[in-house]
């Protein structure tokens, strides 16, 4: 399914199966730079550390395959809760088993909306 925000295409698609098998497994570790996630808990007040629950805690979240920015890796969005709230996390897949943590942040008013309206069509 694909939908507009902010004006760019994104396709639409829950992950939450395919991670929560790779995650029984013990297939997925998680990466990202320390400087960059220094920067970003300034910036936006979630550490990656705390982002990462987002995929570890078993919980439905929204992946989102951002077109505009996956010229030299493919990059996703994905939305859901954490402990303090929704958050919105950029990664992208190093190899089948390693996610690179790219950025966090809270999620705005359109994209808990987006969110929500995941949750409704999937449950």
């Amino acid at each position: 399914m694909k939908q507009l925000i902010n004006g760019s295409i994104f396709h639409l698609r829950s992950a939450v199966d395919r991670l929560r098998h790779w995650l029984t497994l013990g297939l997925v570790k998680f990466v990202w730079s320390e400087a960059k996630n220094a920067s970003n808990k300034r910036k936006h007040g979630v550490s990656f550390q705390e982002a990462k629950a987002l995929f570890t805690s078993g919980v439905d979240y929204l992946e989102i395959f951002d077109d505009d920015h996956s010229i030299d890796e493919d990059r996703f969005l994905s939305i859901g809760p954490i402990a303090r709230g929704l958050v919105l996390v950029v990664w992208t897949e190093r190899d089948e088993t390693t996610i690179r943590i790219i950025g966090a942040r809270w999620a705005t008013r359109p994209e808990q909306e987006l969110y929500r309206e995941h949750l409704e069509q999937h449950q």
